[in-house]
């Protein structure tokens, strides 16, 4: 799961349009965000396998931030951050929730990899092993929340083109990363992912700026 896990963040902000669309987007990718960190530290391991169908990556070691009580924490400290830059209760429900939901939607695509609890029984479906209906399910999943987005976004008298081009970006993200294989090693993929995720967040900003009427 990549830009799928954003499809979250979209369906939030159609929602819950005070929540900040950067804040949902980063919210998505939190978990990756820190994964990413922990592997350039050497704290959390991963590898590439370019004989397994789908996705190459093989993830050995994430307790801190896949397993499924550090998901909860992670949610829970995006909530209370949300709350301390004095966004609204609805609004940092929001971001708490689309963090919690990245573990969900690794569950249905990762091979079993991801922990019930740090050291445990590792779960998921392995829906990458099945690329075309995981891909699929990726884009369904971006397409039908990004219509609800652009639904509340006309409800509340904004222009289109903005989202529009804000998914756009989403699907050339997809169609990049199907393109292009895998950084050499572990540390320069977690690098890789650190600056893409960064690109997603300035770009949700951009397609987010103006206030909706609720701010007004």
């Amino acid at each position: 799961m990549f830009v799928g896990h954003y499809a979250a963040a979209l369906a939030a902000k159609a929602i819950e349009p005070r929540a900040p669309l950067w804040a949902l987007i980063g919210g998505a990718q939190l978990v990756d965000i820190g994964f990413s960190a922990l592997v350039m530290a050497g704290v959390e391991k991963m590898s590439f396998d370019p004989t397994l169908p789908g996705s190459p990556l093989v993830l050995e070691h994430m307790p801190w931030t896949h397993s499924l009580p550090a998901a909860v924490v992670w949610s829970l400290g995006a909530l209370l951050l949300a709350r301390l830059i004095k966004l609204p209760w609805g609004a940092a429900v929001a971001i708490g929730l689309v963090v919690l939901s990245h573990w969900g939607l690794d569950f249905l695509v990762h091979r079993p990899d991801l922990e019930i609890w740090p050291g445990g029984e590792k779960v998921g479906l392995g829906w990458w092993n099945h690329a075309t209906a995981e891909k699929t399910l990726e884009m369904g999943l971006i397409a039908l929340t990004g219509a609800a987005w652009l639904w509340r976004r006309g409800r509340n008298g904004r222009t289109a083109w903005p989202a529009l081009l804000f998914l756009l970006f989403l699907v050339t993200l997809q169609i990049v990363g199907e393109l292009t294989e895998p950084a050499g090693d572990s540390f320069a993929f977690a690098r890789l992912g650190l600056v893409v995720y960064l690109l997603a967040i300035g770009a949700a900003w951009l397609a987010d700026r103006g206030r909706n009427r609720e701010l007004a």
